[in-house]
């Protein structure tokens, strides 16, 4: 199947619209996109609180063993029942999945922060809350994106998805860290998982307030296939689904070794953590906002070049000598990597009709973060055996390995038999 089509449909009227134009036209989804972001800066609150969460409470654990733990936990159940939607024919009301997940997240880190203030918990504790507070969390991940994109229409899709990355990367990777190494170090990892709780209550009520309960679809509309078969039927972005796949796998080691550098040879504590991911963040902010001038370039191209730079900027992370050398290695890497997922949602999605978005997406989104579940597991041991510098370096190998087989994948013949 040829592509030509997909590029023309993601450059049309999609990209002319820039940022302000979309949300000053449309202050419903602005009012959602700032409940996403209030919500991402939680979640950039955790990427410091819960690895010293983990840090703190491994037991008899090694400490990277317990951080790939309970960095994975959130993925386990979540993966369940993502799959069952991608895979099979369960399917459930977007606006129902943001509001019931952000409900279970708001309890579960209330939960949590008030058991680490009273000294009550540990590893098992947070592994077993994390599993089971998070098991929508998947699911809703890509219903948010859908919910967004269909307040505003498919012909600003572009535009829609870029803006989603720009916001994600502000709060996940900028404010999110930077709050979270602050809180951390000023009033413990306690309270910033407490601001995580708050965070998706604010997202509740935004969701509740400006999306409305959506009307049953005609049975002619409701989609019968899963989601792989959909996606078969598109074979570079097929391809491209795969290709995601061992990118986030690869990516994997950085989560655990990352902690553990700053904590070790950087000689760093939960505000020098916070300050490196908010390099990232900065860096992706920028690499956000420039997505849109690369709408006229090979899409495929784009990807693939992406993935090579992103090996690139982790070798240099692996090997920085001190904290600041590392901050700006990952400012680079953010830099490279935030036109990733943007164009990537939009290749799959300006291909679909509305019926068929949920299963697609929801498997894509799935299999995007499926790697974490199967590589944070592995990477705490490969981490403790080869050293945080080390893991680094593997994650760094394996993502510049992929690059001949994306490009085989993505720039190879556009039809398949």
């Amino acid at each position: 199947m040829s592509t030509d089509t997909t590029d023309e449909t993601a450059d049309g009227a999609a990209g002319h619209r820039t940022y302000r134009q979309v949300l000053t036209g449309n202050p419903r989804l602005a009012v959602l996109l700032a409940g996403y972001v209030i919500s991402s800066v939680g979640d950039g609150i955790l990427l410091i609180a819960l690895p010293l969460l983990a840090i703190r409470h491994h037991g008899q654990l090694s400490a990277p063993v317990a951080v790939g733990l309970v960095m994975t936990a959130p993925y386990v159940l979540s993966t369940v029942l993502a799959l069952s939607i991608g895979l099979g024919r369960l399917r459930l009301p977007t606006r129902a999945v943001v509001i019931t997940d952000s409900a279970l997240r708001t309890v579960l880190f209330t939960v949590v922060g008030l058991a680490a203030m009273a000294d009550r918990i540990d590893i098992g504790f947070l592994v077993v809350a994390l599993l089971l507070g998070s098991v929508l969390h998947q699911t809703a991940s890509s219903s948010r994106r859908l919910v967004a994109t269909g307040m505003a229409g498919k012909d600003e899709l572009f535009t829609v998805n870029g803006l989603l990355g720009f916001a994600n990367s502000l709060a996940l990777y900028v404010v999110g860290p930077a709050v979270g190494g602050a809180v951390t170090v000023a009033f413990g990892a306690d309270v910033a998982v407490l601001l995580e709780a708050l965070s998706f209550l604010l997202l509740f009520g935004a969701v509740a307030l400006v999306v409305p309960p959506q009307p049953r679809a005609p049975r002619a509309e409701r989609s019968t296939e899963s989601g792989w078969r959909i996606l078969r039927l598109r074979p570079v972005a097929a391809r491209l689904f795969f290709v995601v796949f061992f990118f986030n796998l690869s990516y994997m080691p950085v989560e655990v070794a990352l902690p553990v550098l700053v904590n070790g040879d950087l000689h760093g504590d939960g505000n020098t953590l916070g300050i490196i991911w908010t390099a990232f963040g900065a860096g992706a902010l920028l690499g956000g906002a420039l997505t849109g001038f690369l709408r006229k370039l090979h899409q495929q191209a784009v990807l693939v070049a992406v993935i090579a730079l992103w090996g690139g900027s982790v070798v240099l992370l692996a090997l920085a000598p001190s904290g600041p050398v590392a901050m700006c290695a990952f400012a680079l890497g953010g830099l490279i990597y935030a036109p990733f997922t943007p164009i990537a949602y939009t290749f799959v999605q300006s291909e679909l009709p509305p019926h068929e978005q949920q299963p697609v997406i929801t498997l894509w989104t799935t299999g995007s973060t499926l790697a974490a579940p199967i590589g944070l597991p592995l990477s705490g041991p490969l981490v403790s055996a080869l050293g945080a510098r080390g893991g680094l370096l593997l994650s760094a190998a394996l993502t510049l390995v992929l690059v001949p087989f994306a490009a085989k994948g993505l720039l190879g013949p556009r039809r398949v038999a």
